[in-house]
């Protein structure tokens, strides 16, 4: 398949506003009076990757991801609506965001994404997934398809 860039229906990148004083600074990652019902989350982790790694490509079937992206160091978070009933199916999204353009970014099922750490340094993720990792006490299936290690995937992180 043929990708062609451009934005994706549903993706949302907001900038993350940091109000700072003498103590350093603060941003909100989300709020319940600004989602969608079908957006609160049903969970939280934070993830570090080490410098030019990469995480994915993977794609979930029914949950959303909700990444504060702020720093330390910078991710080029990489794209694909592989949603067929959508109107941006084919387009592929890349945004580098983190330290240097901090993002509040969502990412609806369906749309492949992986990310890599652009930095010299760790780089942190925060998720607030809208699904638990393998549900209720961790007794279904994990919500994932992945793609990295397939040879002939059209999903690549370069």
């Amino acid at each position: 398949m043929t990708w062609t860039d451009g934005e994706i229906d549903g993706i949302v990148a907001r900038p993350l506003q940091q109000h700072s004083d003498s103590r350093g600074w603060l941003a909100e990652l989300f709020r319940a009076d600004e989602l969608s019902p079908d957006l609160t989350p049903a969970m939280a982790y934070v993830s570090v990757t080490h410098p030019r790694i990469g995480r994915g490509p993977h794609e979930h079937l029914e949950q959303t991801d909700l990444f504060g992206l702020l720093g330390p160091g910078d991710f080029r978070v990489i794209m694909w609506d592989n949603r067929e009933n959508s109107p941006t199916y084919g387009h592929r999204k890349a945004i580098v965001c983190g330290e240097s353009n901090p993002v509040l970014l969502i990412i609806p099922p369906g749309v492949v994404h992986g990310y890599i750490n652009v930095s010299d340094k760790n780089a942190w993720v925060v998720n607030f997934p809208n699904r638990l990792f393998m549900g209720k006490g961790r007794g279904q299936p994990v919500d994932e398809t992945r793609y990295e290690g397939l040879k002939d995937s059209p999903f690549r992180l370069e």
